[in-house]
């Protein structure tokens, strides 16, 4: 190991976890305010997207408190294999789109998750 940085490791995570929870937070709050326009552009009802935003903002603010960390993370891990999904066969979206977004960022996004989940969240993680 050419430096040891291991003291860093949960200040890390903690800095994951309020990124991940500042994109999620946003999304979710767009979904909820703006659900007709939003459920036209991803392909939902409007209450589905409603209640997709909701459950953004409770993955959100649980990551950010640190507040059953995992299960935040499972929300935002379960979230992002839907978005994968529905941009890789539905869309048939490319990894790097040249139009709207690739999966590139969902990808980064479940990586991410799964790292919380694996580590419980890193400094100050209650359950």
């Amino acid at each position: 190991m050419l430096i040891d940085a291991t003291f860093l490791i949960g200040f890390s995570l903690l800095l994951l976890r309020i990124i991940i929870a500042i994109i999620f937070f946003s999304s979710g709050k767009n979904h909820i305010l703006n659900a007709e326009e939003r459920a036209d552009s991803i392909g939902m009802s409007t209450k589905s997207t409603k209640v997709l935003g909701i459950i953004e903002v409770i993955a959100a603010v649980s990551l950010a408190l640190g507040i059953f960390t995992q299960i935040g993370a499972i929300i935002v891990i379960l979230i992002m294999l839907g978005a994968i999904y529905k941009k890789t066969v539905e869309w048939k979206t490319e990894f790097f789109a040249e139009e709207g977004y690739g999966w590139h960022y969902d990808v980064f996004l479940l990586a991410g998750s799964l790292v919380i989940l694996a580590t419980s969240g890193g400094y100050l993680t209650f359950y």
